[in-house]
């Protein structure tokens, strides 16, 4: 005969339904807007073009063509079936100014540029989430002291900042990375500030603190995960600037630095050549467009599918 205590309770049973109603609600009301639905999309794609970027490009993105193919600097693109000779070396984007092949070089610059969005906002998100979390339980002096170092660096234009930054630290794609989350904490922080704030005025809340619960497990199990909505909603919004700015960083120098395949990177080593080379300004630019477009177009369709007025449509 099982043990009863095998089986879950009735309790945890109703709340594991409750859970899953409430999941696949969400998912229902996200899968009806239609903006992210092909925000989604997009950023599917591109995700699998940066996994599969080993399989999809034709060459490294650093290897130099000289030497084995007779081909030479900044070539128009040639696809054989469009029209181009057959005698002609293919190359889907062309060459760049090192003879390098452009659509390799763009594929790659997916992984870069989605680390780059993923990985500093996952960081501005962590510590931003911690200081606005704690300030707006606590409050008090804790709060004032938080919140004011938040809109001193929220006084600084955020790209500046960031240059100011990576001037300090040194060039590099890792200070760029670090100077972009610093610049981007405040936001977050502020976020989770106003969730919290209105979330611990919360009936459930109270009954927790009534009922003798931990601070600590009443901010983490009860405040916290219901403040999470609008910030999925500002870190999705958050990686399209994340990615813009890395590639302004990258474009003026102290970001990414060659051969290193960034979009941001191509962008500035042959802005010269907009007239000469268009190919190579106008695909890494294209690049960078879609992908700032798929999250913004996500973040909108997510920010209307969490908005509790729009529960009953």
């Amino acid at each position: 005969m099982a043990d009863i205590a095998e089986f879950p309770s009735a309790d945890q049973s109703e709340k594991d339904y409750r859970a899953n109603s409430l999941f696949r609600l969400t998912l229902r009301r996200i899968f009806r807007q239609r903006s992210a639905v092909i925000g989604g999309t997009i950023l599917l794609f591109l995700v699998l073009v940066a996994i599969f970027a080993p399989v999809l490009a034709p060459f490294d993105p650093d290897f130099v063509l000289i030497g084995t193919e007779d081909i030479k600097r900044r070539t128009a693109p040639c696809i054989h079936i469009l029209g181009c000779p057959e005698d002609q070396p293919q190359h889907i984007l062309g060459t760049d100014g090192n003879v390098r092949d452009e659509f390799s070089r763009v594929i790659y610059g997916t992984q870069v540029s989605l680390f780059i969005g993923f990985t500093t906002v996952g960081f501005a998100i962590i510590i931003g989430t911690l200081l606005g979390a704690l300030g707006g339980f606590l409050g008090g002096w804790i709060d004032n002291l938080i919140m004011r170092f938040m809109d001193v660096l929220l006084a600084f234009p955020s790209l500046l900042l960031a240059i100011a930054i990576v001037s300090v630290l040194g060039h590099g794609l890792q200070n760029a990375l670090l100077a972009i989350a610093i610049v981007s904490i405040p936001i977050y922080a502020r976020v989770v500030r106003g969730s919290v704030l209105s979330v611990k005025e919360q009936e459930y809340v109270s009954a927790s603190k009534a009922l003798g619960g931990n601070s600590w497990h009443i901010l983490f199990k009860r405040i916290l995960p219901n403040s999470i909505p609008p910030l999925i909603v500002q870190g999705t919004l958050g990686i399209a600037t994340a990615i813009l700015d890395a590639a302004a960083l990258s474009f003026l120098g102290l970001g990414a630095q060659p051969p290193t395949a960034e979009w941001g990177t191509m962008l500035g080593s042959e802005r010269n050549q907009i007239f000469t080379a268009p190919h190579l300004v106008f695909f890494p630019g294209l690049a960078i467009m879609i992908t700032v477009l798929a999250f913004n177009l996500l973040g909108d369709g997510l920010r209307d599918a969490f908005d509790p007025r729009l529960a009953n449509k």
